[in-house]
This record gives C-alpha cells, structure tokens and sequence, in this order.
C-alpha cells in the first residue's frame, strides 16, 4: 500500500508541472487547450529519441521544453492569426502532433528507455553517495515507521525541486509587466487591447509557455516510467483539469502564489486517490477513465453543493435575526 501511495506522489508531483501548464492556458488565458494531449507526447518523444541517440538527459529535456513551446505557439497562431475557433484549434494541434509524434520516434509507436542513463537515474547516483536515506531511513525506524521508508528518496527529491522550480518561474513571470498584461487579457481582452498591447501575440506566448511546461512533464514521466509511447497523452487534458479543479476545490482561490501550490497538492491528490482506486478488488485499470471522469464530477459539483448549503445556512440566519428584531420592534410599540 505504501509503495504505491509512495509512486503516486512521484508522479502526482511530475503531473503537477503539466497542471501548472494546464492552468496558464485554462484559468489564466480562458484558453480550452487541447494540445496537450499531443505536446504531451511530443515531449516524451523528443528526449526518449534524443536520448536514445546518445545525446545528453539534461539537453533532451531541455529540447522536449522548446518543442513544446513551439506546438503551443503554433496553436495561438491558429486561433490568434487563422482566426480558428480556441476548441478546434487545440483539436486540430492535437491531431497533428500524434502523426509529429510518431515521425519523431521513428514510426515506432513506442521507445524503451531502460537501458539509457537519465536526469533521474543520473541524480540517483549521485544521491547514493550522500548520507542522507540512512540518516532518514533510521531516524523514521527509531519512530516505528521502518515499514514506511522507501529505499531511496532521490526521485521524491528531483520531483520537487523541478516542480517547485516550475512554480517559481510561473509566479514570477506573472508578477512582470508580461505577465500582468497576459492575465489581463484572460480576464478582459477588450480592456487590455484599448490599451495598445498586443493580446495576439500575448495567447501566443502564453499557450507557449503552457505547452512548454506540459511536454516538461512528458520528457520527466518518460524518463521516470523509463518509456515513451505514442498513445500516452490521451486524457492528459482532463488529468491536468482534474488537478486544478481539486487544488481549487482543497484551498479555494487566493493569491497567484496560493493558487499554483494549490494545483500542483491536486495534482498529486488525484494520482493518490487513482492509486488507491485501483486497489479496491471490483475495479481494473481499464477502469481510470470512468475513475478519473468521477473525481472531477465530484470536484466540481461537490463545493457547489456545500457553497448552497452554506448560503441557505446564512439565509435562514438572516431571515431569523430580522424575525427577532421585528418581535422585538412590536413588542417595544406595543402599549403597556
């Protein structure tokens, strides 16, 4: 139980960095984008051959980034200059980038990593010489929880440092003069146009940048699961939507700060809620869509309902304090 709520987290903290991207477009930009799914792949693709082919972890992750920042850029050039409708669009991306995908794996539909060096492995090695999972392992042995210590916490670690590495970019790209004009023409397109920026060019950037951070996160999971596959970014659009919507749901809405930590928690919430899913006897792994469909039902209709409550609540408060002070107001009138 605890190897796979452990993993979970690992990967809920990799998917957090494409949630991050699917919050940039979905909530920053009011941008339904769905590239993901393709630049997804696009980015496990780019560092699986990459490294494949010999060339260094760190380079073809940094590649699978601008990869993806140029998928994105392609999207907004098709809404922004083609003006194609946002949904089509991404669609259209989307479509594309799978027959990209599979040129850039040399028409394989899948590439096996297990035998290549990567930034995680690399990491690992370099953890193993330090004193640290003994000094962790034992300190959490002398507690009694010996059954709970992983052999190593190095991918725990390079998760998140990157993801939080990715969160810092983000908040302080959206403190600049930049980044205040893209949320600015999320919020009020009009508004921010009559002011002479350029919001073209702005949901350009912005749906780079998003895509940039998504295929991130597909160059990672590919090197973490130590494969890359043609088919592996479907449903990645509503993983990432599940993850911001249960961040905002567990937090509510805050500062950007606030609001970007929140996202990355839901994402790794939502890979422990799967993991543990899963374990229950009458459902099987064919059944993550349906359990991923749920979650985000829940997570959408759920604090609704306790926003109703919580009004109906502060209504009958209401209507029975104007009730006592009229009773109060007709028996003060009233005469002796």
């Amino acid at each position: 139980m605890f190897t796979a709520v452990f993993g979970a987290v690992e990967l809920g903290l990799i998917y957090g960095i494409m949630a991050l991207g699917v919050y940039l477009s979905f909530r920053i930009l009011d941008f339904p984008d769905l590239t993901v799914d393709g630049s997804y792949v696009t980015g496990a693709a780019v560092a699986a051959i990459m490294i494949t082919s010999g060339y260094s972890p760190l380079l073809a992750t940094f590649c699978a980034l601008v990869v993806g920042f140029i998928a994105g850029c392609l999207t907004g050039t098709l809404h922004t200059k083609g003006k194609i409708n946002p949904l089509l669009s991404g669609i259209l991306m989307m479509i594309a980038l799978y027959s990209i995908n599979l040129r850039i794996m040399g028409n394989s539909p899948n590439i096996s990593l297990m035998r290549e060096d990567s930034l995680l492995t690399i990491f690992s090695d370099w953890w193993a010489g330090l004193p640290i999972d003994n000094a962790v392992n034992g300190a959490l042995t002398s507690i009694g929880l010996g059954a709970f210590t992983p052999s190593s916490w190095s991918i725990l670690v390079f998760v998140i440092v990157l993801v939080l590495a990715v969160k810092l970019v983000i908040d302080f790209f959206l403190k600049t003069e930049s980044g205040l004009a893209l949320l600015a023409t999320g919020d009020n397109p009009k508004m921010i146009r009559s002011l002479s920026a350029n919001t073209d060019r702005l949901k350009i950037i912005g749906l780079g940048m998003s895509n940039a951070f998504v295929a991130l996160a597909g160059a990672t999971a590919a090197q973490y699961t130590k494969f890359a596959d043609v088919n592996m970014g479907i449903g990645m659009i509503i993983i990432g939507l599940a993850s911001v919507i249960i961040g905002e749901a567990l937090f509510g809405k805050g500062s950007l700060v606030k609001i970007t930590f929140a996202v990355i928690i839901g994402a790794v919430v939502y890979r422990i809620i799967i993991a543990l899913a899963l374990r229950v006897e009458f459902l099987e792994a064919g059944d993550l869509r349906l359990i991923t469909a749920v979650i985000v039902i829940c997570a959408l209709v759920v604090p609704m309902l306790i926003e109703q409550s919580r009004n109906k609540s502060r209504k009958a408060k209401r209507l029975k304090a104007i009730q006592q002070e009229r009773k109060e107001a007709s028996s003060l009138a009233s005469p002796k």
